[in-house]
Formats: C-alpha cells, sequence, structure tokens
C-alpha cells in the first residue's frame, strides 16, 4: 500500500465509524416516524408498536452481552461488515409485503446490528487515531445514532407518502451497503499505531485507559484487565440502563404524540425526530469536547439527567395545555441532554480500559443502555393504553430521569469519599 494511502485516520474513516453506530437505528427510527401509518395499515395497538423497539433493543442488549468477549477475538473488518449487512438485511425483511411477525424480525435483525459498533468503533479509535483527536472522534461518531435518526424521520414520512413505508425500507437499503464499501477500503488503508502494533503494552498506559493490542490478528481470548474496573463499568451500565428507559420511551413515541395529541401532520410529527437528531448531534460533539478538556463524566451525566428531566416534564405539560410551541423546546432539551449520555459513558470508558478489553467493557455498558432501551417502549406503549394515557407516560419518563440525577450525586459522593480517604 502506498504511502499515500496511509497518511492516517482521515474523513472516510470518521465517517465509517460514525455510520457503523448509526446503521443499526436507521430501521427503528424510520418505522417510529411513520408510526401513524404503520399503526393504521397493520392494524396494531400502540403497545404492539412498542414490541418493535423491545425486540430490536432486547436483541441489542442480549448481543452486547454475549458477543462482547467474541469480538474482542474478531477482525475491525469482520465486525464492520456484519454491522452493516445485517443493517442491510433489517430493511429488506421490513419492506416484504408481510405481517407484523416479520416486522418483529426485521425489528431484531437491526438490534444484533447495534450489538457490535461502539466496541469496534471504540477499539479503533484507540488502536488507529492518534490521542490528540480521540475523545473528539468519539462525540462525532457517537453521534451517528441522531445522524441516523434525522435521515431516518425526515426521508421514511417523505418517502412514504410516494410509495408507502415498505417502499421507503426498500429505498434506504443503499445506506448501509454504500457505508460497507466504505469501510472496507477506509479500514484497509488506516494503519495500526505503532503502539498498537508494539508486541507489548505498558502497565502504566493501561491504567490511564490508553493501552493497546498487539495486533489485530492476536487478540487475547479474554482480557485479564477486565476485573479492574468492575465497580464503574456496572456503574455506567446502571446509569445507561436508566437513561435507556427515557431516551427510547421518548424517540418511539415522540412522533406520535404529536400527531395524535397536537394535530401535527405525518411529515411534520417526524420534524419532531429529525429537531431532536440535530440537536443531538451537536451535544453529542460538545459533550465530548467538554469531556477531552477534562470535564468530569460523573458530573457532566448529573448536569443532563437533571436537563432531560426538565424536558420531560415539558412534554407532559405541552400535551395538557396543547401548547406546540412547548413541544419543540421539550424536544430541544431531549436532544442536548438524554440523546448525549452515550458520548460521556463511552468516553468515561475509554480513559479507563485498555483496548485488549474495549470492545467487552464496551458490550457491558451498551447492553445496559440496551435493556433501558428494550424497556422503555414497552412501558410507553402500555401507559398509553391505559386510562392514564400520554400523561402517564411523561410522568414515568420524568421519574425515570430522577432515578438517573440521583445515582449520578450518588457516584459523585462516593469518588469523593474516596479521594478523601485515599
Amino acid at each position: 500500500m502506498s504511502t499515500n494511502e496511509q497518511r492516517g485516520p482521515n474523513l472516510g474513516l470518521l465517517t465509517v465509524l460514525t455510520g457503523a453506530v448509526g446503521a443499526g437505528p436507521l430501521l427503528l427510527y424510520g418505522l417510529s416516524a411513520t408510526s401513524d401509518q404503520i399503526i393504521s395499515e397493520l392494524v396494531i395497538s400502540e403497545a404492539h408498536f412498542g414490541l418493535l423497539a423491545t425486540v430490536c433493543f432486547g436483541c441489542a442488549a442480549i448481543g452486547n452481552a454475549i458477543l462482547g468477549r467474541v469480538a474482542d477475538r474478531r477482525s475491525d473488518l469482520l465486525l464492520m461488515a456484519a454491522v452493516f449487512l445485517l443493517a442491510a438485511a433489517s430493511f429488506v425483511l421490513a419492506a416484504l409485503p408481510a405481517g407484523f411477525g416479520l416486522l418483529l424480525v426485521a425489528a431484531g435483525l437491526s438490534g444484533v446490528a447495534q450489538s457490535f459498533p461502539n466496541g469496534v468503533t471504540n477499539r479503533i479509535l484507540l488502536e488507529r487515531v492518534p490521542e490528540a483527536r480521540r475523545i473528539g472522534w468519539v462525540g462525532i461518531k457517537q453521534s451517528g445514532v441522531q445522524v441516523s435518526q434525522l435521515v431516518s424521520s425526515l426521508a421514511f414520512p417523505a418517502l412514504a407518502l410516494a410509495m408507502g413505508w415498505r417502499g421507503a425500507a426498500l429505498t434506504i437499503t443503499v445506506i448501509p451497503l454504500v457505508l460497507l464499501v466504505v469501510a472496507w477500503r477506509s479500514l484497509r488503508s488506516t494503519p495500526l499505531l505503532p503502539s498498537a502494533a508494539a508486541p507489548h503494552t505498558d502497565t502504566a498506559e493501561v491504567a490511564a485507559g490508553n493501552g493497546t493490542l498487539p495486533s489485530e490478528s492476536s487478540r487475547p481470548a479474554h482480557s485479564p484487565y477486565a476485573p479492574r474496573y468492575p465497580g464503574m463499568v456496572w456503574a455506567l451500565a446502571a446509569f445507561g440502563l436508566l437513561n435507556g428507559i427515557g431516551v427510547q420511551a421518548t424517540n418511539v413515541y415522540m412522533p406520535l404524540f404529536a400527531v395524535r395529541e397536537l394535530g401535527f401532520s405525518l411529515v411534520l410529527g417526524g420534524v419532531t425526530a429529525a429537531m431532536a437528531g440535530v440537536i443531538g448531534v451537536i451535544a453529542r460533539v460538545s459533550w465530548a469536547r467538554a469531556m477531552a478538556r477534562g470535564a468530569s463524566g460523573l458530573r457532566l451525566l448529573l448536569i443532563l439527567a437533571l436537563i432531560a428531566l426538565g424536558g420531560a416534564t415539558l412534554f407532559l405539560v405541552a400535551g395538557v395545555s396543547a401548547q406546540a410551541w412547548l413541544l419543540w423546546v421539550a424536544v430541544a432539551l431531549h436532544g442536548i441532554s438524554a440523546l448525549g449520555v452515550s458520548v460521556v459513558l463511552m468516553s468515561a470508558l475509554m480513559r479507563s480500559i485498555p483496548s485488549a478489553s474495549m470492545a467487552s467493557a464496551s458490550g457491558m455498558v451498551t447492553a445496559g443502555m440496551f435493556a433501558g432501551f428494550a424497556v422503555g417502549p414497552l412501558g410507553m406503549g402500555l401507559l398509553l393504553g391505559s386510562a392514564g394515557g400520554f400523561t402517564a407516560g411523561w410522568i414515568a419518563v420524568a421519574v425515570v430521569y430522577l432515578l438517573c440525577a440521583v445515582l449520578a450525586a450518588a457516584l459523585i459522593r462516593g469518588t469523593g469519599a474516596r479521594r478523601q480517604t485515599s
């Protein structure tokens, strides 16, 4: 390979990392944006529609928990190919003229496509991207979920009006396939950093979270470092679980809330999710920059939880008062806060976990997030089918974010106490 081809990480690699994180969620965001049409066409209830997200994120949670250690021993290119091919397959299945059962299978496949991205992309960052650019890239690549939300929330409703939601799904299939080609080219042209290619990892680097692997073909069957950080990893997973409940309860039903409760059109309902996606992209990049400047991850999590609590409260007030402008403010707060949590979680991991254990450690935290993603939509759907409706739903979301704030405050206090003791 020529010297020019191996100049180091460039826009192509960053696009692939961002696309890998966003490819899996594409389908669910598209289905959510056209939820009113899908519910009417398939003659299903809101709770049944919520099962799509539950199956999707349930498969993602199980995949992250089970496949994390497997991913530690597989090449970057193989894992990336799996992500994009599974995402494409989910769209093809969704486009087939079958019933709700096959749509559930498609949602499950899109969930499995979300089992690898955080771990493998974090590992790629540690092994191929210089440290000075690393945390900034975390913010950009974690915004892939919100880029996915933006693209699907705008494209799906527009395409659905012209060719139906199944036609929209088939059309969007081209996105993960194009990303697969870009991944093949970028990974083959971006070499490992010298430290990642070295046969040994310095102990001090591992303690600082900058450990590296000898080579992509010699990853250990298990990581000897994993037991060193169980407390923080499990704490981050718990926060991700709680935040995930609120995030997807909001994401999945926000367009439906706008259409049913505030009289928005199908396309304008999709715009609410698109707006959250745009703000989420900006938020993730901004919070990553704050982390890169040395901000405390736990303190940022507390701030994000409190802002998310304010957003959930405004969703509730918007529904009760039928004031559309309050909905837009709530959407903005949702994008700024809850959608920015994952970049803080992943940045905190990269500060403390070596690359040899990154896929499995990321898998643990991501499994927590996806477990929350699975519970949130199902719970919200059940509440919508009750007498409380959206009012009960938004109250539940607010309670979840309050618990997030309590957990973050407890972690800050516990960390401070340990530092004083030491």
